[in-house]
């Protein structure tokens, strides 16, 4: 049962592991996300896309990303932009779903998302922004995970069936994110672990 839908720990269990694609070994059993992160758009991009692109088919990679956009970090907009939308066009040849890094860009990631084809889910990751930020994103059908720093109201905004969580590179286990997740939902921990169990299965096969 996969739980964790994003996260840094290459020894992490029952997780999503973001790999660096550059440096891919897969470890038998293991599930891997793999993409160009915003922040190095401009940093040998061109070589780690290439790799990107050899490792999308991958039977153990079940995502594209993360990618995105961010504000206060990285390459200018425009470059990150442009690299979000091959990552978009990715995810749509290979039929994988898409892990989106998005930090004050949530017109611009919309905007881009409504603007390119797609037939994939996604996902925001990481989600720390507010109720009246998050309800256009769940109205657009986008998942949103949630981790150690959420927003409870912004959580109590996103309908349960479109609700992930993550631990990323908090040292805390997942099941302690979940935990403090279910008392802001006001639900038993056991009920919110399984729908997100449920949610992520459902995000990744789309059954």
């Amino acid at each position: 049962m996969v739980l964790d839908f994003h996260t840094h720990c290459l020894q992490a269990e029952h997780a999503i592991i973001n790999a660096d694609a550059c440096r891919f070994f897969p470890q038998a059993g293991k599930c891997y996300s793999v993409g160009v992160h915003p922040w190095l758009a401009e940093q040998d991009a061109a070589v780690q896309w290439e790799r990107v692109q050899a490792l999308a088919a991958h039977p153990q990679v079940v995502a594209i990303g993360e990618t995105g956009l961010d504000s206060l970090r990285g390459a200018p907009l425009a470059a990150q932009m442009l690299l979000f939308e091959h990552h978009i066009a990715l995810a749509n040849q290979v039929g994988k779903p898409l892990v989106v890094h998005m930090v004050r860009t949530s017109q611009q990631v919309l905007q881009a998302w409504r603007r390119c084809q797609h037939h994939v889910p996604c996902a925001i990751h990481g989600f720390r922004g507010n109720a009246r930020v998050v309800q256009p994103l769940v109205e657009a059908g986008f998942y949103i995970s949630f981790g150690e720093h959420f927003n409870a109201e912004a959580l109590r905004q996103v309908p349960l069936c479109q609700i992930l969580a993550e631990t990323d590179e908090s040292t805390l286990p997942i099941a302690d994110i979940i935990a403090r997740m279910a008392e802001a939902l006001s639900m038993p921990a056991a009920d919110v672990q399984t729908l997100i169990s449920a949610n992520l299965h459902r995000f990744l096969h789309r059954d």
